[in-house]
């Protein structure tokens, strides 16, 4: 298989593509994470960004235009240069034009979605899993200590078929977005379980997720990168100040750890994630690079009214939207170092990641799925 060098992209052309307030923002989001670099999943090329807020890969969009300068430009580029280019890509497919044919041979799902986001807070991110219309509306997960482990058959995922044989690819989308410089990240929804507000006493977890297990850091099973978010539900938080304290888990080595102290926020609005601004996923121990389960939940006081899901996700990518009102159609097939992995079964769900306005967003499109020869 082919080796890919990662290199820096030149950052006047991506931030002249994105706009630089979009990349503020990009590497606010990025800000802590431990993980390994995250797709952004509507910018043309194979670019990530790092836990630095620093982007890598391959981009030559850029030179003398923006995203909506070039929109009409590159329609006509994809419908010229949609074609067989023979070489390796690593996720799954023989070569480009082996994906290219299955593409065009029965082997693709193409799956709409409708989101109406809620009225959220600036620097802060919500959670689209309990919104609709399409998917609709997902609902909380079991009670503590069992948890629900979540699957593409959940009520609130995005729907596909498992193929019959070989893995699953993300390989194309057209999104739209109402409101413009807010992003979303999709991401493999893995297991949640509802919290007991109303006490200060721990909680087992039991229950655990089955995607992202392996301890093997080549396996694409792997932990590492599974993130832990703690979402508020359909109830408000009443107006009680509080810490999530000694919420334990397990790590990539699937040795005991403990989370480290969270703020929480008093009165915390529906389908906001309870975190401090600028924090879209928990920090772990040190050295730390996933969260394989859930092993306890505790809260520093009793809150006495509201609603609130720990949720394990798996990131797949995000998407930026420099552009409003304007569909993108986005082709990863061509782009050697994406096409992420989708697992059987998976949880696609959304997250608007630390949004720049308190506005609510529509975001309409569908996502392209094809499956590679096993």
């Amino acid at each position: 298989m082919t080796a890919f060098i990662h290199r820096s992209p030149h950052s006047q052309k991506l931030e002249r593509w994105l706009g630089a307030e979009k990349i503020e923002h990009l590497q606010l989001t990025m800000r802590g994470w431990y993980g390994r670099p995250i797709h952004l999943l509507d910018v043309p090329g194979s670019i990530r960004i790092t836990a630095d807020g620093d982007f890598i890969g391959e981009f030559r969009r850029g030179a003398v235009m923006s995203a909506l300068d070039e929109f009409e430009a590159r329609l006509r580029y994809m419908a010229r240069n949609i074609r067989p280019h023979y070489g390796f890509v690593g996720a799954g497919f023989a070569s480009i034009s082996d994906a290219l044919a299955r593409s065009s041979q029965g082997y693709s799902q193409r799956r709409p979605f409708n989101k109406v986001g809620p009225t959220g807070v600036i620097g802060v991110t919500s959670s689209l899993w309990r919104v609709g219309p399409q998917p609709a509306a997902g609902s909380a997960g079991a009670a503590a200590p069992g948890g629900t482990a979540h699957t593409s058959a959940n009520t609130g995922a995005i729907s596909y078929d498992n193929p019959a044989s070989g893995t699953l690819h993300l390989v194309g989308a057209d999104v739209t977005a109402n409101v413009i410089n807010n992003s979303l990240l999709l991401y493999d929804r893995l297991f949640s379980v509802a919290k007991t507000m109303n006490s200060s006493g721990t909680e087992a977890v039991t229950g655990v997720p089955t995607r992202y297990q392996s301890v093997t850091a080549t396996d694409p099973d792997y932990v590492g990168d599974n993130f832990l978010f703690v979402e508020v539900g359909g109830t408000q938080l009443a107006a009680t100040a509080h810490n999530w304290t000694v919420c334990t888990y397990k790590d990539q080595a699937d040795a005991a750890s403990t989370l480290p102290s969270l703020t929480g926020n008093s009165g915390a609005i529906v389908d906001r994630l309870d975190h401090p601004v600028q924090q879209w996923f928990a920090p772990l121990e040190s050295g730390d690079v996933g969260i394989k389960a859930l092993t306890q939940m505790q809260c520093s006081a009793a809150v006495a009214t509201g609603v609130v899901n720990f949720v394990i996700g798996h990131p797949i990518g995000f998407m930026a939207f420099p552009v409003i009102n304007s569909f993108f159609p986005f082709d990863w097939l061509t782009n050697r170092d994406q096409v992420p992995r989708i697992f059987d079964s998976a949880c696609l769900a959304f997250l608007e990641p630390l949004k720049p306005a308190t506005t609510t967003t529509t975001y309409t499109g569908r996502i392209a799925l094809t499956s590679a020869a096993a």
